[in-house]
């Protein structure tokens, strides 16, 4: 068994392998990291071997090594600091692409196959672009869903806070549902179109794959997405890390 813990932004979403099979998913809130480390669910899997860690929060990576420490005493990896993504990296300046990034592009070329963009829907959004001969060229980031909208709200006077959900209709016949309808109908036709360039761009056989946390909302709204896998990041952890036990 191994386990995997992806640190993103808004939340930390932690896995349990047993091989290529998850048998357990949890998450909690980025900065109530303590609450995931010592969820009881935990102590029964006595027979994990190892723990991989991504993250874009540096800071707190010490501190939940440490928590995951306390409850196993096993090996922890922390991808770009132990392991590195095994995929060409063609960005300008590689260091600068985020370690869930690269992990996405490479799952995606395992389990999906070349060429392929990957659009992970977070805190951000972001495409990310691989080649029909598996390298990674890059891609685009943009504010993600929630963000869009506690923007609206924030940096206007008249504008509410609102939940992201399922949108009713096209057309909103109220300041909530145009919020909503906006964000939710406004990416979805955004992605097609980026989509649909990028294929233009690489190659019409390529491939389209939807994750992260909000791909479950939004993925419906979307034509051009193929694959739908909320759980690729922690696939690729898990892969990554039985390639180089491998070696």
């Amino acid at each position: 068994m191994v386990l995997v813990c992806d640190i993103g932004n808004t939340n930390i979403t932690i896995g349990v392998f047993k091989r290529s099979r998850l048998i357990f998913k949890a998450k909690v809130s980025t900065d109530k990291y303590k609450q995931l480390c010592r969820l009881p669910e935990l102590k029964k899997f006595s027979r994990i071997e190892a723990a991989v860690i991504c993250s874009v929060v540096p800071k707190i990576n010490r501190a939940v090594e440490k928590e995951l420490e306390a409850i196993f005493s096993k090996p922890i990896y922390i991808l770009g600091k132990n392991p590195s993504v095994p995929i060409i990296n063609l960005y300008a300046k590689p260091r600068q692409v985020g370690q869930d990034r690269l992990v996405n592009a490479y799952a995606g070329v395992e389990l999906y196959g070349a060429p392929l963009v990957v659009v992970d829907f977070g805190t951000a959004v972001t495409f990310d672009v691989v080649s029909k001969n598996k390298e990674y060229l890059g891609g685009m980031i943009l504010p993600g869903l929630e963000m869009s909208l506690e923007a609206l709200a924030k940096k206007t006077a008249l504008l509410p806070k609102i939940k992201l959900e399922k949108p009713k209709g096209l057309i909103g016949r109220d300041t909530k549902s145009s919020m909503l309808n906006g964000i939710v109908y406004g990416f979805a036709a955004l992605t097609d179109d980026l989509a649909l360039r990028i294929k233009e761009k690489i190659g019409k056989d390529t491939l389209v794959v939807g994750t992260g946390g909000n791909i479950g909302l939004i993925g419906r709204y979307c034509k051009r997405i193929d694959k739908i896998d909320e759980n690729l990041t922690l696939k690729g952890l898990n892969m990554i890390y039985v390639q180089t036990k491998m070696r």
